[in-house]
C-alpha cells in the first residue's frame, strides 16, 4: 500500500549561485519573493538575501544535516513556505544532499533550484575559458593527486590559501609542469573580485595575501585571460563612487555605476516632504479638472510623484489630463511620466535643462491656444529661470510648491572621513541641492576625489563651492554622466596618470 504524504506547506533547496545577485535563477528569485522562512548558510551573500519576501523570517541553518532537515520539515507541516538557501548549487554540497535525502525519506514534497555552480561561474568572470571539458574538485577533502593530474583539460580547484602549497606541490610531484599556468580567484564574481595569474611554482607564494574561498584554475587555458578578463577590466572597476541621493533615486545610477565595474556608495543629502500647506497643490487638481491649464511643466521625478499622490488623494487618474499639454525638462521625467500611462508632447531638442526645454517651449498664440495658463509643480527652492522664460513667452505660470526638499542628517562618521579623505575615487552630483547639501551634512569632497557634475547648473555651483568639476555629460542625464565618468577614467588610464583599472581586495565570506 503506498503511503499518503500530507503536508499544507513546502521547502525549496536553492543555490544562491556563486555571489553575485544577478546570477540568481528567475526561479530562485521568484521563491525569495514569496518565502515566508529562510534558511539560510553564512556565506551567502547580503545582497542575495535582500531579495527576500518584505517580513520574511531569516535565520541561520544550525546543527548537522539531519537537525537542519528537521526545522525544516516542522516549518512546512505548520504551513510555511520555506527556503532553504544555499551558495552555489544545492545537490553538489554533501551536507545539503544529506538534508534533502532526510526531507525526502520524511515523504514531505519538495523541489531542488539549481544555482549556477562557482566552479564554472567564477572562472568565466575571471576571463579563463574552461571549453567543454574540465575537472573540477574540492581540494580541502580527500584528494587522489595521481589521477587528478592525468587528466585533460583544466583544472577547477575550490581551496583556501593555506591549501595551495600542498596543492601546487602535489600536481608537480605527479607529472605537472611546475611553469603551468595557474589563477587564483578571490571573491568570484563579487565587486570585490580579485584574480591573481601565476604558476604553480609560484602559487603559494603568490597569494598568501588572499582569504576566504578561494577558486583555482590550473592549465593553458589560464594564458587566455590577458583575452578576456572583462570583469576586472571594467573602467570604473573596484572604485568607490559616492551618489549624493537617496535609495529611491540612486537605483538607475547604481546599475550604470555597477556595470563599469564601480562600487556604488549612497548617501542622502535631502528628503523630500510634502508642502507645509496642501491648499495650493489642491486649487492646482481642481483646476486641471476644470481645463484651467493648457500645459503642465514638469521639472524632475519628485514633481511627478508628487502630483500623482494628489491625484490618488482625491481619487483621479490619469485621465485628468485630458486637454493639457505635458511638457518635462528632461528623459528621466519623461520616463517617470510615461510609467504613468501618458505620452509628453514636448522634451527639449537639446540641453536637457530648463533653458534647454525653453528654448523648445512655443509662445503662447492667442489663436491656437484656448487656453494662456501653464502648472508648473515643483520644488520650494527652485529657480525662477523657467517661470520667468515663460512668462516671456506669453503665459500665465500657477508656481505651485509641489514638495519640499529639507537637508538630510549627516552621513555616519565613517563615510564622513572617507569624504574627507579621498576615500571615495570619484562623486557624481545630480543637481545643485545635492551639492549644497553634501559639502552642508559632511564637508567638500577632497581634491584626489573626480567629481562628475550632470549639466552646466551643478557645475557652476560645485565650483562655487570649490569643487574643480572633472565630468560634465554632453546631455544632463544619469546614465551619460555614468558614461562620462568612466570614459574619463579610461582617458586618464590611456595617458598613465591612473594605474589599471583596481583590483579590489578580497574580503572574507
Amino acid at each position: 500500500m503506498s503511503r499518503v504524504c500530507k503536508t499544507t506547506g513546502r521547502i525549496a533547496f536553492v543555490g544562491a549561485g556563486p555571489g553575485d545577485a544577478g546570477m540568481l535563477t528567475v526561479r530562485a528569485q521568484h521563491l525569495l519573493s514569496c518565502v515566508e522562512l529562510l534558511v539560510t548558510d553564512p556565506d551567502v551573500p547580503a545582497e542575495v538575501l535582500a531579495l527576500a519576501a518584505h517580513g520574511a523570517e531569516v535565520r541561520p541553518a544550525v546543527g548537522e544535516p539531519g537537525e537542519v532537515a528537521k526545522e525544516l520539515l516542522a516549518e512546512a507541516k505548520d504551513g510555511r513556505v520555506v527556503v532553504r538557501l544555499v551558495s552555489g548549487d544545492p545537490l553538489t554540497a554533501d551536507a545539503v544532499v544529506a538534508e534533502v535525502l532526510a526531507v525526502a525519506r520524511a515523504c514531505a514534497p519538495f523541489e531542488v533550484v539549481p544555482g549556477v555552480p562557482m566552479g564554472t561561474a567564477v572562472p568565466a568572470f575571471a576571463g579563463v575559458p574552461l571549453g567543454s571539458g574540465h575537472t573540477e574538485v574540492d581540494v580541502r577533502a580527500g584528494v587522489d593527486w595521481a589521477s587528478l593530474a592525468a587528466v585533460s583539460g583544466p583544472l577547477v580547484l575550490h581551496a583556501t590559501a593555506s591549501h595551495l602549497a600542498e596543492a601546487a606541490a602535489a600536481l608537480v610531484e605527479h607529472g605537472l609542469a611546475a611553469h603551468t599556468p595557474v589563477a587564483v580567484t578571490a571573491a568570484g564574481t563579487m565587486p570585490t573580485q580579485h584574480t591573481v595569474e601565476t604558476t604553480l611554482a609560484s602559487l603559494s607564494a603568490d597569494t598568501s595575501s588572499l582569504t576566504g574561498p578561494l577558486v583555482v584554475t590550473v592549465g593553458c587555458a589560464v594564458e587566455q585571460r590577458s583575452k578576456l578578463s572583462w570583469w576586472e577590466s571594467r573602467a570604473l572597476y573596484g572604485w568607490k563612487v559616492l551618489m549624493p541621493r537617496t535609495k529611491e533615486q540612486a537605483g538607475a545610477m547604481s546599475e550604470r555605476l555597477a556595470m563599469h565595474g564601480a562600487v556604488p556608495v549612497e548617501v542622502p543629502t535631502i528628503s523630500v516632504e510634502p508642502p507645509r500647506s496642501p491648499a495650493q497643490m489642491e486649487r492646482a487638481v481642481k483646476g486641471l479638472v476644470d481645463g484651467r491649464y493648457q500645459w503642465v511643466v514638469f521639472t524632475s521625478t519628485n514633481a511627478v510623484r508628487a502630483v500623482w499622490d494628489k491625484f490618488a488623494e482625491f481619487g483621479l487618474d490619469a485621465r485628468a489630463f485630458a486637454g493639457v499639454k505635458i511638457a518635462c525638462v528632461g528623459e528621466a521625467t519623461a520616463e517617470r511620466v510615461r510609467s504613468m500611462g501618458i505620452v509628453p508632447e514636448l522634451l527639449p531638442s537639446g540641453e536637457q535643462s530648463s533653458d534647454g526645454l525653453l528654448t523648445d517651449f512655443p509662445p503662447f498664440d492667442d489663436v491656437l491656444d484656448p487656453v494662456d495658463r501653464v502648472l508648473l509643480p515643483r520644488a520650494d527652492i527652485a529657480t525662477e529661470t523657467l517661470a520667468a522664460g515663460l512668462r516671456e513667452r506669453g503665459w500665465e505660470i500657477d508656481d505651485v510648491t509641489a514638495y519640499r526638499t529639507v537637508r538630510a542628517a549627516p552621513p555616519p562618521a565613517e563615510i564622513r572621513e572617507m569624504i574627507k579623505t579621498g576615500g571615495f575615487d570619484a562623486v557624481c552630483f545630480t543637481s545643485s541641492s545635492t551639492v549644497r547639501n553634501l559639502v552642508g551634512i559632511a564637508g567638500k569632497p577632497h581634491t584626489r576625489t573626480i567629481v562628475a557634475c550632470i549639466g552646466p547648473a551643478t557645475a557652476e555651483t560645485a565650483v562655487e563651492f570649490g569643487l574643480r568639476v572633472d565630468v560634465q555629460p554632453e546631455v544632463a542625464q544619469v546614465s551619460p554622466l555614468v558614461d562620462a565618468l568612466a570614459e574619463h577614467a579610461t582617458r586618464l588610464r590611456a595617458q598613465g596618470a591612473l594605474p589599471p583599472p583596481r583590483k579590489a581586495k578580497s574580503r572574507r565570506r
